[in-house]
């Protein structure tokens, strides 16, 4: 059985469209012709060919939409509707690429296959986390629950990042403005206002002569620094794209003193978060380790579990060696031991995953609150030299002639 798109006219002459079951083409001719209706157009829903155009501009699996779609299956499964049934009333709720993911989904699961198995096909959207906890869901026959867990993970994560981001956007936009408008000056009002100042022939002041080098530099090499800039920016992303780049650069940041704190405490939360979770929801430690490993962004923190990853499972404890890290502060192992020894080690990791989270949010809103008078005031001095580097010849000149 497939799932198969139709275009047909029903008996009123009306076009209609939508999916049918079926074995074969020929059989969906046969059911439509039991309903009235003439076919148009039947195609494999699995096969709908999109244009090049449309495959460029195509709208990506989000995670909005990950987030509708997995809060959807929970509460029809919790509402006693068996998950075949479930995707299938899913595939007209959903579009896009998710729409065929799907189809294919509800496909796999008519022939046998685990619900885990057939999203691991999708690895660009359905990540490993995703998976092992919906392998542990339906071994445990609490697929739902665990469906609620994956959204609310789903949502801190994302809050989490929106947070830092909007914290960090403006600071970054106003720094943004700032070099737009000191390179709108340099390249293009500087220079005719030299010539107007070099035509009067008069000695010039020391910070106009520093802003005639500077825009000098400027015009005379622009090309030049574009590329430069560029080619630096991407010969640093392929760096860190490499292991070894991202363990140093992860190495950098643990050293730098005001991004030490949020790259500290944000693998401290993506930790504690994950493993917590999973915990949790009844994956072994050892498969819990393997997939944090994979998925945690701080590559130090990463390596040290991976090569204690064998002892940590003998031991069944992970306090000691997260201590080994330099990265968890002191309460949060405290409270991690605490976890392991009262048997509570998922419920504590994800509070400290809470706590932490929370702190870094409000550190991110009272940086930003700092930084934004900062960027100001670098801008009302940059501004301010130009500008007063092209008033104080003028003056001069008002003076003379005055004179």
């Amino acid at each position: 059985m497939a799932l198969f798109n139709y275009q047909a006219y029903s008996k009123e002459g009306k076009k209609i469209s939508g999916y049918l079951d079926a074995s074969s083409t020929e059989a969906v001719k046969q059911m439509l012709a039991q309903k009235g209706a003439y076919p148009i157009k039947i195609t494999p829903a699995r096969e709908k060919k999109v244009g090049f155009f449309q495959r460029i501009f195509k709208r990506k699996v989000t995670v909005k939409d990950k987030i509708l779609f997995t809060r959807q299956l929970s509460v029809m499964l919790q509402s006693g509707v068996p998950l075949l049934q479930a995707l299938e009333l899913l595939v007209d709720q959903v579009t896009g690429r998710l729409k065929s993911i799907v189809i294919a989904l509800k496909d796999d699961i008519k022939e046998g296959t685990s619900f885990a198995n057939a999203l691991k096909k999708f690895p660009d959207v359905f990540p490993n986390i995703y998976v092992q906890l919906v392998r542990a869901g339906e071994a445990t026959g609490n697929l739902e629950v665990i469906l609620d867990r994956l959204v609310e993970y789903m949502e801190k994560s994302e809050a989490m990042k929106k947070r830092v981001r909007a914290a960090m956007s403006y600071p970054l936009m106003q720094l943004g403005v700032a070099v737009i408008v000191v390179a709108v000056l340099m390249t293009l009002v500087v220079p005719k206002m030299v010539e107007n100042l070099q035509e009067a022939g008069k000695g010039l002041p020391m910070p106009t002569k520093i802003l005639i080098t500077i825009s000098g530099f400027f015009t005379s090499y622009f090309l030049f620094i574009v590329i430069a800039l560029v080619s630096l920016i991407l010969l640093f992303i392929y760096w860190k794209s490499t292991p070894n780049g991202a363990r140093t650069f992860d190495k950098i940041k643990l050293k730098m003193p005001l991004i030490r704190y949020f790259s500290q405490i944000g693998a401290v939360v993506q930790f504690s978060q994950t493993l917590g979770m999973l915990t949790e929801s009844g994956v072994n430690l050892s498969e819990s380790l393997d997939i944090v490993c994979n998925i945690i962004d701080n590559k130090i923190l990463a390596d040290a579990l991976s090569g204690a990853r064998d002892k940590i499972v003998k031991q069944g404890k992970i306090a000691q060696y997260l201590k080994q890290t330099e990265i968890f502060p002191p309460i949060a192992i405290y409270l991690i031991k605490t976890g392991e020894e009262s048997g509570n080690l998922g419920g504590m990791l994800l509070t400290v995953s809470k706590n932490y989270g929370d702190e870094l949010g409000e550190v991110a809103d009272g940086l930003a609150s700092k930084i934004a008078p900062i960027m100001l005031i670098f801008m009302g001095i940059v501004v301010g030299f130009i500008v007063l580097s092209i008033a104080l010849p003028m003056m001069q000149t008002m003076e003379v002639t005055g004179a």
